[in-house]
């Protein structure tokens, strides 16, 4: 295990409109407000044929082979995230949301892009004098968070 000590900066209160693409909205924000590291909280709804990774096919494949669910109709949304900058200073945002609709429920991330119905509300939580990035792992083809 590694860490970083941070320290608190500004909270920012975020409403998302309706079509708004996460994580691409997100991102883009916290490069205009200069945010390299965050704790986000969303919360709201997402619109039909939102994609979202529920895990690898098979856990010992490397890198993973991504499974990916596809929304079927609107769903109520609740999810917790970290933005980190990546190797090039651009805000990345990882995010894991649940998403209901009905008696079905679906839990997974979101980097392959949801759309915000109606309702989206972001908390976001900035952090400095974090000695923490984004690095792409060659192997897993993942941006693992490294501590510096």
């Amino acid at each position: 295990m590694r860490y970083s000590e941070a320290q608190l900066g500004r909270l920012f209160v975020i409403r998302l409109h309706d079509g708004d693409h996460l994580p691409d909205v997100l991102e883009l924000f916290a490069a205009k407000k200069k945010v390299s590291s965050g704790l986000c909280f969303f919360l709201g709804g997402v619109k039909d044929k939102g994609r979202v990774v529920v895990g690898p096919s098979n856990g010992d494949t490397i890198p993973p082979d991504p499974m990916l669910k596809v929304l079927t109709g609107v769903h109520e949304v609740c999810g917790v995230g970290t933005i980190f900058s990546d190797e090039k200073g651009n805000p990345r945002l990882h995010m894991h949301a649940s998403f209901g609709r009905g008696d079905h429920a679906t839990t997974g991330c979101i980097r392959m892009g949801i759309d915000v119905w109606q309702i989206g509300e972001v908390i976001l939580i900035e952090m400095k004098d974090v000695a923490a990035r984004r690095k792409r792992d060659d192997r897993t083809k993942f941006e693992l968070l490294e501590i510096e």
